[in-house]
């Protein structure tokens, strides 16, 4: 299953609302199982993301939404990188380092699930999205 087959996805650029709305929509259609695997791969990926952070210019990595698909065989993991300065470069560079990614995480969770899912990473910029609107608000 491609990642543009899991819910809540466009090929347009959606805003963090319609994301947020979309991951409400996607929360009540997913199964039990789906949201389990999902709550793991977060957790898992997270110490993963801690221990390669020198790879990735020593940018705090963190991992804010995992969905799966149904098949449990694709992920799409949304990061939040900090500090804010290119973000794009440290995305390109986890994107290359997904093989090695996907195999530690396949030796932490290897009896837990039957397929370790491909994995598809994005930017997740509500943060961002969040300070520009409190910016706005205070001035």
């Amino acid at each position: 299953m491609c990642p543009e087959a899991l819910a809540g996805t466009n090929k347009k650029k959606d805003s963090p609302v319609e994301r947020l709305m979309a991951s409400v929509k996607y929360l009540k259609m997913t199964s039990t199982r789906q949201q389990k695997i999902s709550r793991l791969l977060q957790k898992e990926l997270g110490p993963i993301f801690q221990q390669m952070a020198p790879e990735f210019g020593g940018n705090m990595i963190t991992v804010t939404v995992v969905r799966i698909s149904p098949d449990l065989s694709v992920a799409k993991v949304y990061l939040s990188i900090f500090p804010g300065k290119n973000k794009e470069e440290v995305l390109e560079k986890i994107r290359e380092k997904t093989p090695a990614v996907r195999g530690l995480l396949g030796n932490i969770i290897r009896n837990q699930v039957r397929i370790i899912p491909a994995l598809y990473f994005y930017l997740d910029d509500s943060l961002d999205y969040i300070d520009n609107i409190d910016r706005l608000l205070k001035s």
